[in-house]
């Protein structure tokens, strides 16, 4: 369907025909009149299917009757990441270059300054993680009394994050006769739960089925032993075709390690995680769009709504933990009707979790037949003595004329024999030991048995809140004709 063809003003059709779009896809197709209607939604639609745009357009729209007032925005999109949020704002930017409506964007990391002037001036559109959200309305810096229409973007990822009591908490803060929509790639029972406590006879948009993987993107299963991980991924990065391609990490000190590696056998690579300050990963991703870099090593933090474009490879160097993030994570590949490829490597111990995927998007993974030569280690890659119960480091073979002689041996001297040695003391007997009770009572010895045995201080739940670095040019408030 064609995009003139869904009631748009022709200022908006104008802007949509200037960024490329003719035809709309179907979670738009379906989405956008209804919107313009007035209908609260629930729109389960994957990444990839441009749900974004399927209510920035008729936002666009329905905000351009009226006027903003000061610390009360007229519409709300609650994001949970920050780079999320950035790429809304980025749309709001771009096909709302004819129309005078003014933006605010509401993160961590950006001076709070900022932002609480631009709320003063009065925004049309308030983009906001939910944290950010609820410290500035707890400073008494927003008012929500005036907000009309609310969106809920990536319900399932804010359900992982923990962020659905802050939404519930938000939603209470706002007018019960508003338009609320609701979009995410799953619809988990405490979503379910969320839609029926704050939507009001929703119109329910469905274009796949829930945590379906895309039927545009060739899924193989690489089984590999842990050791080989980095050896098979370099081999398959030169016998394949990569264009541009993002290999997932569960943690972020293994993201840190491998793009490392993969640096130091010439490959052009970079990393995103947690651990990385805004600027730094809006450089990082920049440099990626442009091609300077075309491997990008991240952690599950990058997995969901990054849109770029091009990316014909995903690597999951580790299985995911959870079924949902393989779905998103190779959901970074074949978008906007392009094929793409998705290699998972399997050890192991990963039969659980592959059986969990599989299970979820109902279709057997198939094994990669690898004919491919595994490069051998370099030293710096070679598996690293753990001491006990390490891994040996094998010692290099000698040659038979290389063992040195033997010195001869010196006379020993004789021993008594057994009979005339003098007879050992008897062993004392040992003292009974005390009951149980009095045991417990004792004070341990320090170091908790009960302590976790792995340092989950490396895992990448999501992107921290530090940021001091220069605001990007798309974070401007506002934007004028």
């Amino acid at each position: 369907m064609l995009f003139a063809d869904l009631g748009l003003s022709d200022e908006l059709l104008k802007a949509v025909e200037e960024a490329g779009y003719k035809e709309a896809t179907p979670i738009q197709a379906q989405a956008i009149p209804s919107v313009l209607m007035m209908r609260d939604i629930i729109g389960i639609a994957q990444t990839g299917t441009g749900k974004t745009a399927s209510f920035v357009l008729p936002m666009i729209d329905i905000l351009a009757h009226g006027r903003s007032r000061a610390r009360m925005p007229r519409s709300l999109i609650l994001e949970p990441t920050r780079e999320l949020a950035a790429q809304v704002a980025e749309n709001f930017e771009k096909y709302g270059k004819h129309h005078k409506l003014s933006m605010a964007l509401l993160i961590g990391g950006v001076s709070m300054g900022d932002q609480v002037k631009a709320l003063e001036k009065g925004v049309d559109v308030l983009i906001a993680t939910p944290g950010r959200l609820m410290d500035l309305f707890e400073r008494g810096n927003i008012l929500l009394t005036g907000c009309s229409l609310l969106v809920i973007d990536e319900a399932d990822r804010m359900l992982d994050m923990g962020f659905i009591p802050d939404i519930e908490n938000i939603c209470t803060k706002l007018p019960a006769n508003r338009q609320t929509l609701l979009f995410s790639a799953t619809m988990p029972p405490p979503i379910k739960k969320l839609a029926d406590k704050f939507l009001s006879n929703p119109k329910s948009i469905e274009v796949a089925r829930p945590a379906t993987a895309g039927a545009n993107i060739a899924q193989m299963l690489v089984p590999v032993d842990e050791r080989k991980k980095r050896d098979m991924l370099r081999s398959l990065l030169r016998s394949e075709d990569v264009n541009t391609a993002i290999i997932f990490c569960n943690r972020k000190t293994m993201v840190r390690e491998l793009n490392k590696s993969l640096k130091r056998h010439g490959f052009k690579s970079g990393e995103i995680h947690g651990d990385i300050d805004q600027s730094a990963r809006i450089a990082e991703l920049d440099r990626f769009k442009s091609g300077e870099i075309n491997l990008l090593v991240a952690s599950d933090v990058a997995a969901r709504g990054l849109d770029i474009k091009g990316v014909s490879h995903v690597f999951n160097f580790d299985a995911p933990w959870h079924p949902d993030d393989y779905v998103h994570r190779i959901g970074r590949t074949g978008r906007a009707g392009a094929t793409g490829k998705a290699f998972t490597f399997i050890t192991r111990g990963d039969t659980e979790a592959v059986e969990n995927i599989e299970k979820l998007i109902g279709t057997k993974i198939p094994r990669l037949e690898t004919g491919i030569t595994v490069e051998p280690s370099e030293g710096e890659d070679a598996p690293r003595s753990r001491g006990r119960g390490g891994a040996r480091k094998a010692s290099p073979a000698r040659k038979p004329d290389d063992r040195p002689a033997r010195a001869p041996r010196e006379e020993t001297v004789e021993r008594e024999p057994r009979e005339a040695r003098e007879p050992r003391e008897p062993r004392q007997p040992r003292e009974p030991r005390e009951p149980r009770a009095e045991r417990s009572a004792r004070p341990e010895r320090g170091g908790r048995r009960d302590a976790p045995r792995r340092d989950e201080s490396s895992r990448d739940d999501g992107p921290d809140d530090g940021w001091n670095g220069p605001t990007p040019s798309f974070l401007n408030f506002g934007f004028d004709t």
